[in-house]
């Protein structure tokens, strides 16, 4: 397959080029400065500007665009800019898939669809939830309408925290756990979505491949955890303590709008990948830990 990926230089991206790259497909890399080889296309979503060839001939795009929403605090110009991260190059993108008839786009998107459900398990056919992250999900999601009216196979990929020791949550929590600091949030009750790297890589290759997926696809792991329980599962991986309880006052004042994300959650799970056969390599939050910490 011909496959173009925009986002390729994060920390999903880099990983999937080279997991694809492996199995022997053509990538090509939507890049916004100068290319600076074959295999790159420069593109410039905030104008709506693409190398007209860039997705000529192309068997599906992989669009992984949008900044992390943990990077800075949540002022009203980061949320605009976590918006116009996501959905602006979505539109560009899915509208090019339409035109040239690209027959495939997986889309990025995020388990924060949900919202807070307490213990409620929801899958793929759940509502959205109310606030902030699930606002901007629905509004990323649905700006991929122009490809799915073309008939384009698009599946909305709705990936939980990445667990990896090179970026992401992951790599900030280790730090604190590593000297001692590590602890439950607020009550601990809140679930936190979460799902294996290598897990994470495969589950998007086992969509690429397979023809029968389309819409949202929960790349979750199969086995929710609370706050608490992830705590206690790092503290193992880590071989550190971690007896700390930080009050949801004291997260609030030290983070804003963020914390609220923190001290709520989703307990989703990945009914879709379930149903289709996909294979985990890591099925609890133990086995994910300890392969992120190797």
């Amino acid at each position: 397959m011909k496959i173009a990926i925009a986002g390729s230089s994060g920390l999903i991206g880099t990983a999937l080029v080279a997991a694809l790259r492996h199995d022997r497909h053509d990538v090509v890399r939507l890049v916004r400065r100068p290319p600076a080889g074959a295999d790159e296309y420069q593109w410039d979503p905030a104008q709506a500007i693409i190398d007209p060839i860039a997705l000529r001939g192309a068997d599906a795009v992989v669009n992984l665009c949008g900044m992390g929403v943990n990077e800075k605090r949540w002022t009203g110009a980061v949320k605009q800019q976590l918006r116009d991260s996501r959905i602006t190059p979505t539109d560009v993108l899915a509208n090019e898939v339409a035109a040239l008839g690209v027959p495939i786009l997986l889309n990025a998107s995020g388990a924060g669809y949900y919202g807070d459900t307490g213990d409620r398990i929801v899958d793929e056919r759940s509502p959205a939830g109310s606030g902030f992250l699930p606002t901007l999900c629905c509004d990323w999601e649905a700006a991929t309408a122009p490809a799915q009216a073309a008939g384009a196979r698009t599946v909305l990929l709705r990936s939980a925290s990445v667990l990896t020791r090179r970026g992401g949550m992951l790599s900030q929590l280790r730090l604190l756990y590593s000297v001692g600091l590590g602890g439950r949030l607020g009550s601990g009750r809140q679930y936190v979505p979460w799902i294996s790297f290598a897990d994470e890589i495969d589950a998007i290759k086992f969509v690429l491949a397979n023809d029968s997926i389309s819409g949202p696809v929960n790349l979750v792991g199969p086995a929710p955890v609370t706050n608490a329980q992830f705590n206690r599962a790092m503290s193992k991986a880590m071989h550190r303590p971690a007896p700390l309880i930080v009050p949801r006052f004291l997260l609030s004042a030290a983070l804003g709008e963020i914390a609220q994300e923190l001290l709520h959650g989703p307990r989703v799970i990945p009914a879709a990948l379930e149903a289709a056969g996909f294979e985990f390599s890591h099925n609890t939050i133990g086995e994910a830990l300890e392969a992120a910490n190797r």
